[in-house]
């Protein structure tokens, strides 16, 4: 029967060779290391899609290949199972069973690079005699859970154990995370209905050539397999579309597959990068500084101020400190720290979808509470931070101007400068060349070293505070948007301070057209580019960065609260403290005001409906007056308590003493919170039940920003101010900056 087989093969691969193409014939010491199975088992890779199928050249590489590698490893022998030998029987019958039930995924089926074809044969191989590094592979991938009309469509596999293989050859294991994107026919509403749960009732809505490294992909199904390193990321793409078009191709199901180079990912050899070594050896430096200096102040050993602006004894005293200096404005503490934890739970609830869940579906349900205007409403919480920023410039620009009629344009740059750049820096370079060596996951290249190949490319532009014209999703740090907007405004603040101050007719004038040009700016263009700040059920990712690009990062449409700050500062430095007010007057204030607050924060709470359908006057109302609602309150309660007209609860809560720290907090804060958000994420290896409060409230998180946040203010924030005020001190105020300022 062999020698029937043998001479079969001869005379049909001399009978086909008329084909044109150059093709080697196969010898007689060739085919003796053939033998039947081997040739069947090679053609039944061939399926009914006749694209993908082994092709007669194919055949003859393939039996060419293991050939050669016979031969060149006879002495070689394969890393096999020890017990198949005593046991073969029993282990090819439990081997059959198991993968009919759950059949392996196929790194070799399809147009695949040889090398990854062979070391696919030599898995099956090995998994069909149960070696232990096969059956690894086999069980690291992703199989179909329970659980999916519940939105369980997101599997991870076993990162760990695949990336910890090592097989026969110099096999090694690696993970990769595919997207898929399944759409269904449209005439069918019974798919449609079933598409609606798989994706969770589309709380986001993306397609699989949006960016993920900073808003989830959330109809984008990750399934993860683990496939010999051999094979590249577009062989491990052609080979589960293959897989998948087996299985859909008469079925109502359409699957696009897209497997991307960095979600491959294979166990790391490689030493730390210089960069790494040397930024490392920076921050050692910068503590051990630290350190010194605090033993020097302690012991009060005679040294430089320089040196003593970095001692950690002086820094700490100075941030848990609630002695409040001069003209200090007590009520902008509270604001702060009320906004700051705002943004906590609104950017943590988006970190959130980046996550598989058991029961995602319900989780969706769940958010789809008129409540969760807490999170969908994030752009409202950085709204009170502009306008603090415009009344502390004006209120401070004003105190000068009126004390020595001068303002020293340059050294306020400079002071904004050395007062947000010494934390960004530290910040970009962890972010940058640390974090994405000190972990690892799933997601981690996603979230973590995209965000970081980023940064190595765009750094300058957050230096020099443009990098909000550039894209949301192309931003080094993208949530620090928010610093390119406040810088922009602060170089132009001494313009609009100095006219006011000088014309105050003409200046109000002047800066209330600019603040009412700015919102309808932002009605307009959020209702022609159809933009939306509030996050509703079907928000489309390309929406989401629409709205961020068009509207959200661009000063122009920030001015208006800017503008109500600077008007805020102006009142304050001259209305007289002891400035009274009607009962009446300042009741009405109270109830508009709260009025408009309530207006800002629960007028959108039906947008979160999972039944909601957008409209474009609802998102451009929203987008426009929104702010202004959300200001209105806060900046009522600064002007009465200021002016001792009420001392209320709501007043006394935002002056107490104890937001002072969280002040000195707040700026570490927003800067920290994003890169632990995504180190979390880049960690998470599987699904979890969803628990709103379990997963909200996630006390180690938060503890960990609060850490990494006095970190960052002890050996950055708090000393570059303390050098900053030395240096001022000690130079002359140069001549060209001060010119006497007349108001008229």
């Amino acid at each position: 029967m062999g020698g029937f087989i043998r001479a079969w093969t001869i005379f049909l691969l001399i009978k086909l060779s008329y084909s044109g193409k150059s093709v080697d014939i196969l010898t007689s010491s060739t085919l003796n290391t053939l033998e039947e199975e081997e040739i069947l088992r090679v053609l039944s890779r061939n399926t009914t899609t006749s694209s993908n199928n082994f092709t007669l050249t194919d055949l003859i590489e393939h039996l060419k290949n293991e050939t050669f590698e016979a031969s060149n490893n006879s002495a070689k022998k394969l890393e096999i199972n020890p017990f198949y030998d005593e046991f073969s029987e029993e282990i090819d019958r439990e081997a059959r069973t198991l993968l009919q039930i759950l059949p392996a995924y196929d790194p070799g089926v399809g147009r695949v690079s040889p090398e990854c074809k062979r070391h696919s044969d030599i898995f099956h191989q090995e998994l069909a005699k149960f070696t232990l590094w096969a059956l690894k592979m086999y069980d690291a991938t992703a199989k179909i859970p329970s659980g999916l009309l519940n939105g369980n469509v997101n599997q991870f596999g076993d990162f760990d154990e695949c990336i910890g293989v090592q097989g026969s050859e110099g096999i090694q294991g690696q993970y990769c995370l595919a997207y898929l994107e399944l759409s269904v026919d449209e005439s069918r509403p019974d798919l449609k209905h079933l598409h609606r749960l798989l994706h969770s009732h589309y709380a986001f809505r993306s397609n699989i050539t949006d960016p993920g490294h900073r808003v989830p992909r959330y109809t984008i199904i990750n399934w993860a397999v683990c496939t010999p390193a051999s094979c590249s990321f577009k062989d491990v793409e052609t080979s589960i579309r293959d897989t998948v078009t087996k299985y859909t191709l008469q079925t109502g199901l359409k699957v696009k597959v897209t497997v991307n180079k960095e979600m491959c990912q294979v166990k790391g050899k490689d030493p730390l990068p210089r960069e790494t070594v040397i930024v490392s050896l920076f921050f050692l430096v910068i503590f051990a500084l630290a350190i010194i200096a605090a033993y020097y102040d302690h012991y009060e050993i005679p040294a430089s101020e320089l040196l003593l602006s970095f001692s950690l004894k002086r820094n700490f005293k100075s941030l848990v400190s609630v002695e409040r200096k001069q003209n200090d404005i007590a009520t902008l503490h509270g604001v702060r720290a009320i906004n700051a934890l705002m943004l906590l739970l609104a950017h943590k609830s988006m970190a959130l979808f980046f996550n598989p869940y058991m029961n995602r579906t319900e989780m969706s349900e769940y958010l789809g509470k008129p409540w969760t205007v807490i999170g969908r409403a994030a752009s409202l919480y950085t709204d009170p931070f502009i306008m603090l920023s415009g009344l502390l410039t004006s209120y401070s620009f004003i105190g000068k101007l009126r004390r020595t009629g001068n303002l020293n344009i340059i050294n306020e740059y400079f002071s904004r400068w050395i007062r947000v750049v010494p934390s960004l820096a530290a910040l970009m370079l962890f972010c940058t060349y640390i974090i994405p060596y000190i972990g690892s996951g799933p997601q981690w290249n996603l979230v973590v070293t995209e965000h970081a190949n980023i940064c190595k490319r765009t750094w300058w532009r957050n230096f020099l505070f443009i990098h909000n014209y550039f894209g949301f999703e192309s931003m080094c740090l993208t949530h620090t948007h928010h610093l390119g907007i406040d810088t922009q405004l602060f170089i132009l603040s001494p313009l609009m301070v100095i006219l006011l101050y000088k014309k105050p007719k003409t200046g109000s004038i002047v800066l209330t057209m600019c603040a009412l040009i700015s919102t309808a700016l932002r009605y307009f263009v959020t209702y022609y580019r159809q933009l939306n700040n509030y996050v509703f059920f079907g928000t489309s990712i390309k929406q989401l960065f629409d709205t961020a690009n068009y509207s959200y990062t661009l000063p122009a449409h920030r001015l208006t609260i800017y503008i109500v700050g600077i008007f805020l500062g102006y009142l304050l430095r001259y209305l007289p403290r002891d400035y009274k007010i009607n009962k009446i007057a300042l009741r009405t204030g109270w109830i508009l005001c709260t009025i408009m607050f309530c207006c800002a924060f629960f007028g959108p709470a039906g947008m979160g409906s999972i039944d909601y359908v957008y409209n474009p006057i609802d998102a451009a109302m929203y987008n426009a007056f929104a702010p202004i609602g959300w200001c209105a309150l806060f900046a009522w309660a600064t002007v009465m308590y200021h002016t001792k007209n009420t001392n209320g609860w709501f007043s006394r809560f935002l002056a107490w003493k104890g937001f002072l720290i969280t002040t000195r907090l707040s700026y570490a804060i927003y800067l920290t919170q994003f890169p632990i958000y995504f180190y979390n994420v880049g960690r998470t290896r599987s699904a979890e039940y969803f628990d709103f409060f379990k997963m909200q409230f996630n006390l180690a998180e938060f503890l960990w920003i609060v850490t990494l946040s006095i970190t960052l203010t002890l050996l950055f924030d708090t000393p570059f101010q303390n050098i900053k005020d030395y240096l001022m001190r000690k130079s002359p105020m140069p001549e060209a900056a001060v010119k006497p300022l007349k108001r008229e």
